[in-house]
């Protein structure tokens, strides 16, 4: 179980030590294979502390690394979801912004493309948003540490804001879809990171995705839907899933009543309330104009180490495996495991 065959790109949420960021893993990667690193946007979201505004919208510093001939080695960006280990940073006096950097808040998505289209990453903050506002026909406004554009009506398009303490340590590596030689490609990514004191943060997860394609027939989504709905419990157990992990949940009941039922749709699927935030995510399975065409798995443990990785992901390859059979997956008996499924072991 040491390689894969599955084509398998990695999500792996890591932990900078106390001074150090993302950006040294990012130059530390780009010398040992003689590339680059490009700075760039991450877009995720955070919770807003403005009444009426659920979430806001945000762009972060993000590390592309690529080698020698310009191919894409590893993306190195924030996860807002690890934060326990960061309770007790604290700003540097005099400093605004670790590096300054920053990140560009936004309550509306497709603004904030707008502005990820028109803003230089490598621009500071001061300056960042000039595009933008040159877009509206107003002039970028400095209000203490933020800077913020607001149309000709008042209304505000986007602010620029110091990142908070702690927030460049927070290290998500993102592979390029791997074809052969897992193991080795993760270690190259991975061994320079424990060197560096890099660790696995206290909400750590392991994401993968596996092209999307053959999940798509009817048979074998209903399967997935199984996997991950019923044999829950002995999932979490046999991948050893962080309980710490956010932003997982089961499938919504109605979706693995719905799979049970004949001639069920991909339109009836989207309407049971499916979401990304869970244990698998289907969303780019239920649309057809996927942003990212893959099948996510989100329920490995985090962990630094290459080896461990690609064991935990060969059961899952396993499982998927049997998805693909046309025969309905069984519901697990008591007591059952994974074992019971395809006969696999970590």
């Amino acid at each position: 179980m040491d390689e894969l065959r599955l084509r398998t790109g990695f999500e792996i949420e890591l932990l900078a030590p106390v001074g150090s960021d993302r950006q040294v893993l990012a130059d530390e990667l780009a010398a040992r294979c003689g590339g680059r690193v490009l700075r760039s946007f991450h877009t995720d979201s955070e919770p807003s502390t403005v009444p009426g505004v659920g979430v806001f919208r945000r762009l972060s510093p993000a590390f592309d690394v690529l080698d020698a001939d310009g191919r894409p080695v590893a993306r190195l960006v924030d996860d807002i979801t690890l934060e326990a280990d960061l309770a007790a940073d604290a700003p540097v006096p005099g400093l605004s912004g670790h590096r300054g950097w920053y990140r560009v808040l936004c309550d509306d998505a497709r603004l904030l493309r707008l502005v990820e289209r028109h803003a230089d990453p490598d621009a500071p903050r001061d300056r960042v948003l000039d595009p933008v506002a040159a877009l509206f026909g107003v002039d970028a406004e400095v209000i203490g540490t933020a800077v913020r554009v607001d149309d000709h009506r008042g209304a505000t398009v986007a602010v620029a804001m110091p990142l908070p303490p702690g927030r460049e340590r927070p290290c998500e590596i993102i592979t390029p879809p791997l074809d052969r030689d897992h193991g080795r490609a993760l270690e190259r990514l991975l061994a320079p990171a424990r060197e560096l004191g890099f660790t696995v943060p206290q909400e750590a997860a392991v994401h993968l995705h596996v092209d999307g394609a053959p999940f798509r027939r009817p048979e074998v989504l209903a399967n997935v839907v199984r996997l991950f709905g019923h044999w829950r419990e002995a999932l979490w157990a046999g991948l050893e899933t962080n309980p710490a992990c956010r932003r997982l949940a089961p499938l919504p009941s109605a979706l693995l009543d719905l799979v049970e039922r004949p001639g069920w749709t991909t339109a009836a699927a989207r309407a049971t309330g499916v979401t990304k935030y869970a244990d698998v995510n289907l969303t780019q399975l239920l649309t057809d104009r996927p942003v990212r065409d893959t099948l996510e798995v989100r329920i490995l443990p985090g962990d630094v180490d290459g080896s461990a990785i690609v064991r935990r992901a060969a059961l899952v390859e396993a499982l998927l495996a049997r998805c693909l059979e046309p025969r309905p997956l069984p519901l697990p008996g008591a007591g059952a495991t994974l074992d019971d499924l395809v006969g696999v072991r970590l």
